[in-house]
């Protein structure tokens, strides 16, 4: 069991036995499959990949041509239902224990990581590991009533090697004023500045999903249409507390489905412009990922290169740390992708080589503890003093002394050091405490009064401050080699009065005065009477400081004060940001909702089509709701007659009295008829009650889908309307593919005034434009 400490917080963590990463391949399906190149083995765990040799290399050559992979599993046009089955059910129902868990879905672009990961929008059978993670977690948490457990998720978006938070678009999130940071700590790995945001009920993770799916950047190449340009990490937090036991332990977990961005080979993606750069970005970070887990997979490797890149960092504690880890390798089936296939599971048999070490993570409740200390406090000190009963030690008390019991033992302490009193009776172990203390105290107070009698007489200062000690110099009260000017009063303390006039190392001839001899009198009185020895004998506070004669102290505090002001002046920053001007629209534009129209029938007719299917799914869900609501009113209204007719035939029985033959019970068979009939009833008003909460769920998530679908259809208008008829032509040509600007990069408000610059800036003189 290993401890952790976080301010007052302390954590354990149970250690776990080592176990493998999980590796699964999922190949896509196509018309055009390899089978005499891709060979699946008969235990369905393995695969083998054939390449032809090329015959341009002549007819000797060492080129590799066969390879076999040994993996947890293949999964070939497995449904979605399968893979979420093989491959996160078990990580999942596990995270409600207290194991961390990841899911990762790695491949090459377009070979199926998001559907894999989140699904399609089209159909409520295609979701994918995401939502069905959550719905599974939920669905745990009502079939765990002894238990109280809070569920809190995230959504964190890697692109270009910036971190976002995908859900911070939602308006009770603040803006963030600092740029977010991975941080460490002995508990793991987290990302400062990231929003955590609490879900009591499916339906509310579900909007969360939803919203921070919305927000991801998404591009199209040759390769695939929806190509996912970041990698995204969606978190779920899992807190459980028990409702039946006292105990301080809390356990805590949480689910990392990590949807890597494709690997891309410029050659066949075409890819040019924001797209390119977003491609190198995405395969740098991609060859980062690879070496980390062959420096995991390496047993002699010391160092683990996680901080290379933001993604290796921030899956640090993911990546062979104390979790359940699974990979989901996404391959194509076509001989055309055959390089990138088979380097897809080599990364695959690389990461089975990797060893992580589940663990449950318990943390401990201060609250809770803190009541849990004070009973078995109580109980102690009942223990003691049935002790101290039985051994006629009454008037002993355990409580913490008050203020008069401290004072009493501060005038013992003070009697001792005097020497009026011998010794100091010992009570218990508070007394004994408290004794020391005041010891600490006396010694402190005497110290105090020491350095105050020689404030009284001279000047302190620290022989570590450079600036005092040659201000002191400028003043001509010490020489260059650091002595004071004065006369030594035996105890390396130089006494005197030395004038400004007269530099360090020349005699003093001069006279004095009236006033400076009699501060010297002074002086030598103080230093040769037997109280101011006493107080100098005293010298641990003064051992690091030089003392100088205390009728030049307001010079020396003024030139010291001077020295120190002018060190400590720093310019104040200035400028303030300017406020944009808001720019002005045009008014030409045609009315929005004929421009709809046109653009549902033309360029947005996929996007509607694909909304009225979904509206249409959601209203015969709907349909078949209500239909299953009223299949149940009615089957309850036969529940009550049938009790009802029970209850006569049992009234009835009873009149006519009861027969037992051996002990049993003799009803009639219309009796008998109505116990079996209500017993049906009520199997099939469980069965639709299920029936009817499924729908409930479909109905919730294919509502999201067309609020979805709506959303992207009018985002899809606001552009093509922007670039149809509000953008001018001549700042078009700055928005077309493979430029540095995409739509809706830049507001059109900003776009139209920067037009009007460019006019009144054409309209100006040659001399006026600079």
């Amino acid at each position: 069991m290993k401890r952790h400490k976080n301010g007052n917080k302390q954590y354990f963590t149970k250690m776990g036995t080592r176990k493998k990463v999980q590796a699964f391949v999922r190949v896509k399906p196509t018309d055009d499959f390899a089978h005499d190149m891709i060979k699946y083995g008969d235990d369905n765990k393995s695969i083998d990949i054939h390449l032809k040799k090329d015959t341009r290399r002549g007819v000797v050559n060492n080129q590799q041509t066969d390879w076999s992979f040994k993996l947890d599993g293949v999964l070939h046009d497995a449904t979605q239902d399968l893979v979420y089955e093989t491959v996160a059910k078990d990580a999942v129902s596990q995270a409600l224990d207290g194991y961390n868990g990841t899911i990762m879905c790695y491949g090459q672009t377009g070979a199926g990581k998001t559907y894999t990961m989140t699904g399609a929008t089209e159909n409520y059978k295609h979701r994918g590991i995401l939502p069905r993670a959550l719905q599974q977690v939920f669905r745990m948490i009502e079939e765990r009533p002894t238990h109280a457990i809070t569920v809190r998720v995230s959504y964190l978006e890697i692109y270009n090697e910036n971190l976002f938070d995908l859900l911070s678009t939602l308006p009770y999130v603040g803006p963030s004023v600092s740029p977010m940071t991975i941080v460490e700590n002995p508990q793991g790995v987290f990302i400062k500045g990231l929003s955590v945001h609490l879900t009591s009920q499916e339906e509310d993770a579900f909007s969360l999903l939803f919203e921070g799916e919305t927000n991801r950047i998404i591009a199209s190449h040759t390769m695939n249409k929806n190509s996912s340009r970041s990698h995204c990490i969606f978190t779920i937090y899992v807190e459980a507390h028990s409702r039946t036991l006292s105990d301080e332990k809390y356990i805590t977990s949480k689910i990392n489905l990590v949807d890597l961005a494709g690997s891309e080979r410029l050659g066949k993606t075409g890819s040019e412009g924001r797209v390119l750069k977003e491609a190198t970005y995405i395969n740098k970070s991609l060859s980062f990922l690879e070496q980390a887990i062959i420096a995991l997979g390496d047993q002699k490797r010391d160092h683990i290169p996680f901080r290379q890149c933001k993604l290796t960092h921030a899956l640090k504690d993911s990546l062979g740390g104390n979790c359940n880890m699974v990979l989901v390798t996404n391959i194509y089936g076509e001989a055309a992708q055959l390089e990138e296939t088979l380097s897809s599971l080599k990364f695959a048999s690389r990461m089975k080589l990797v060893t992580t070490e589940p663990a449950i993570n318990e943390k401990y409740d201060a609250e809770r503890m803190v009541k849990n200390l004070e009973k078995e406090l109580a109980l102690l000190k009942q223990e003691l003093a049935i002790h101290d009963s039985l051994s006629n030690r009454t008037l002993v008390n355990y409580d913490p002394m008050d203020e008069i019991q401290i004072a009493e033992i501060n005038s013992q302490v003070r009697r001792y050091l005097e020497g009026t009193l011998d010794e100091i009776d010992i009570i218990n172990l508070r007394q004994i405490q408290e004794v020391f203390n005041q010891f600490k105290v006396v010694l402190s107070q005497q110290e105090q009064e020491v350095e105050a009698a020689l404030r009284r007489k001279y000047t302190l200062i620290d022989k570590n401050d450079f600036a005092a000690i040659s201000a002191v110099q400028k003043a001509g009260l010490m020489d260059a080699e650091g002595h004071l000017v004065g006369e030594p009063d035996g105890q390396s303390f130089g006494l005197g009065v030395a004038p400004f006039s007269i530099k360090p190392g020349k005699k003093i001839k001069s006279k004095k005065t009236g006033k400076e001899q009699i501060s010297t009198s002074a002086r030598k009185e103080g230093a040769s009477s037997p109280g101011s020895g006493k107080d100098l004998d005293v010298g641990p506070s003064v051992s690091k400081t030089q003392l100088i004669p205390s009728s030049k102290d307001g010079d020396i505090k003024d030139m010291l004060s001077r020295d120190r002001e002018t060190s400590s002046i720093e310019p104040l920053p200035s400028d303030s940001p300017k406020e944009e001007s808001r720019p002005i629209r045009p008014s030409t534009p045609p009315p929005k909702p004929v421009a709809f129209e046109d653009f549902k029938n033309e360029r947005g007719s996929e996007i509607n089509r694909i909304f009225k299917e979904n509206k249409s799914i959601l209203n015969e869900r709907r349909k078949r709701a209500s239909e299953t609501t009223q299949r149940i009113n009615a089957i309850k209204q036969e529940i009550d007659v049938t009790k009802e007719a029970l209850n006569f035939q049992k009234s009835l029985r009873e009149k006519q009295g009861q027969y037992e033959n051996k002990g049993l019970m003799i009803i009639d068979e219309e009796e008998f008829l109505l116990i079996l009939k209500l017993k049906d009833l009520k199997k099939q008003y469980r069965n639709e009650y299920q029936e009817l909460r499924d729908l409930r769920a479909e109905i919730q998530y294919c509502q999201r889908l067309v609020d979805q679908c709506r959303n992207r259809l009018l985002m899809e208008f606001d552009i093509w309307y922007n670039e149809s008829f509000v953008i001018p032509e001549e700042i078009q040509t700055a928005l077309k593919i493979g430029s540095s600007i995409r739509p809706g990069m830049v507001p059109v408000s900003r776009i139209v005034s920067l037009h009007s610059y460019m006019k009144t800036m054409i309209g100006l003189p040659q001399s006026h434009r600079k």
